[in-house]
């Protein structure tokens, strides 16, 4: 499957889920990354006005799983996130940001992924770590 049609694949199957309602977008695809972006606005800040690290971790848990799918091209799999970390770095209150996923470890049942989170200068917002559980679909 070509760049274009795994992002268009990937953007259809977040309707009606919280990655909608987030706005994020999945916008590049490689051999080992995946790349997601979601505007920073009201929707997604604290009551003092700078990005909400929940909604952070929902942007790198998303585009962490949906890589497992991506990068090991078996559409049979059930994907859970098992843990998440995140460590906040900078804040920031407009634009966008952009998670990109890379695998650390990529085994059969367990994968571990690092997502990293950058505004629109390519500045470090957060730097998190996914855990994902994958099973074949009964």
């Amino acid at each position: 499957m070509k760049e274009d049609q795994i992002l268009a694949l990937l953007n259809q199957s977040s309707k009606n889920t919280l990655m909608e309602t987030l706005h994020i977008e999945y916008t590049a695809v490689g051999t080992d990354f995946l790349q997601a972006r979601m505007p920073v606005n009201t929707k997604v800040l604290q009551p003092d006005g700078v990005l909400h690290g929940g909604a952070t971790a929902a942007l790198a848990e998303s585009v962490g799983s949906a890589a497992v799918f991506v990068l090991n091209k078996d559409p049979n799999v059930q994907v859970r996130g098992i843990e998440i970390t995140a460590n906040h770095l900078k804040s920031v209150s407009s634009g966008f940001v952009l998670a990109t996923a890379r695998p650390m470890h990529q085994g059969k049942t367990i994968q571990l992924w690092e997502i990293r989170v950058e505004d629109d200068e390519a500045n470090l917002i957060s730097l998190c770590k996914l855990t994902t559980y994958s099973r074949r679909k009964d």
